[in-house]
C-alpha cells in the first residue's frame, strides 16, 4: 500500500530469512532467487500464466496524487524489465487483478481497465466519492472486486455494472483483496487514528460472497497494517504488513507466524504457487523481491 509521507523517517530492518510452519506442518525456508531495481514506487505485481511475465503497477509519486506519473511494468520471472513503462498515463495505480486478457488496476478514484494483448486502457470506472481505491481481486466468474480503504467500502464491477457492494466499519480500512472459492479475503488495515496510524492494527478477514457476512480468521487479535493476501485455506495464507515491513503466514484457523522482516513498505505480493514463489513489490525503495520457497 503506501503511507501519508512517503518520506517517513524509518527504521531500517536487516533482512532476514526464517522457517516457518504451515497449516499442513511442512517447513519451509524462504531463499532469496532475484530482485528487481529501477521501479517507482512499486506497489503491486500480478502473474500472467498464459504470458509467462510480471505485470507491476508502479505509483511513481505521492499515492494520492492525480499527476498523471503512474505507470505498468513488465517484468520477467527471471527479474529483467522488459518493458518499463508498458502502460503510462496513470496517476497512483495500486492493486492489480487479471481476468482473462484484461489487467485491473486501483487508480485512486477510477478501477481501470486495459488489454493485456494491446497494452492500451480500454475502461475507466469513476466513482464520484471515492477516497483511497486500493486493491482489486478478480472472482473466476469474472467479476473484479475493489477496495476503498478510506471509505471503509468494496465496490464490484460485474459486467457494466459498477457498485458498492459492501460498506461497514467492520472492514476496518480494507486493503489486501484476494478471492477464494466462496469468500473475499481481507486484509485490514486497522481502526485509524490521525493519517493512517492506527489505534488497533488490523488482522485478516473473511466474507462470504454469498451472505456478506463478515468473520475474523482466528480470534481476532491484531496482526499488523496488512496489505497484499495470497494463499488458499489449504496452504495457508501470505500477508504483508506494509508499515511494519513484515510477511506473515496466516493459518486458516487464523495462527500467525512471521515468516520475513524487510524494510517499510513491502506492498502488495504475489504467491506463484506452482513455482512456490514469492514477489514483494518494496514501494519505498523501488525495488522488487523475489523469494523461493524451499521445501
Amino acid at each position: 500500500m503506501f503511507t501519508h509521507n512517503l518520506k517517513l523517517s524509518v527504521l531500517t530492518l536487516a533482512l532476514s530469512f526464517t522457517f516457518i510452519n504451515t497449516s499442513v506442518a511442512d517447513e519451509h525456508e524462504l531463499e532469496l532467487a532475484w530482485e528487481v531495481t529501477g521501479l517507482g514506487n512499486p506497489e503491486s505485481v500480478v502473474y500472467d500464466p498464459r504470458l509467462n511475465l510480471l505485470y507491476v503497477s508502479n505509483v511513481n509519486g505521492g499515492p494520492n496524487d492525480k499527476d498523471g506519473n503512474g505507470y505498468i511494468s513488465l517484468v520477467s520471472l527471471d527479474g529483467r524489465i522488459i518493458n518499463e513503462k508498458w502502460v503510462t498515463g496513470l496517476n497512483g495505480p495500486k492493486g492489480l487483478a487479471l481476468s482473462g486478457t484484461t489487467l485491473y488496476t486501483a487508480d485512486i478514484d477510477e478501477l481501470v481497465a486495459i488489454d493485456v494483448d494491446h497494452g492500451r486502457i480500454t475502461d475507466k470506472y469513476k466513482v464520484d466519492d471515492a477516497k483511497f481505491f486500493n486493491d482489486v481481486t478478480a472472482a473466476d466468474n469474472g467479476d473484479i472486486y475493489l477496495s476503498d480503504m478510506l471509505m471503509n467500502r468494496i465496490h464490484v464491477l460485474s459486467g457494466n455494472d459498477f457498485s458498492i457492494w459492501i460498506e461497514s466499519d467492520e472492514l476496518e480500512a480494507p486493503n489486501g483483496l484476494h478471492f477464494t472459492e466462496d469468500d473475499i479475503i481481507l486484509g485490514s488495515w486497522g481502526v485509524m487514528t490521525d493519517g493512517f496510524a492506527t489505534a488497533v492494527p488490523g488482522h485478516l478477514k473473511r466474507i462470504s460472497i454469498k451472505t456478506k457476512n463478515i468473520s475474523s480468521i482466528g480470534d481476532g487479535s491484531s496482526v499488523g497494517n496488512l496489505d497484499g493476501v495470497e494463499g488458499n485455506d489449504d496452504v495457508g495464507f501470505y500477508v504483508t504488513d506494509w508499515m511494519n515491513g513484515k510477511l506473515f503466514h496466516i493459518s486458516s484457523a487464523g495462527e500467525a507466524k512471521e515468516i520475513l522482516s524487510l524494510k517499510q513498505g513491502s506492498a502488495d505480493h504475489e504467491f506463484i504457487i506452482k513455482k512456490d514463489l514469492i514477489i514483494i513489490p518494496m514501494m519505498n525503495d523501488n525495488i522488487m523481491y523475489a523469494y523461493k520457497i524451499k521445501h
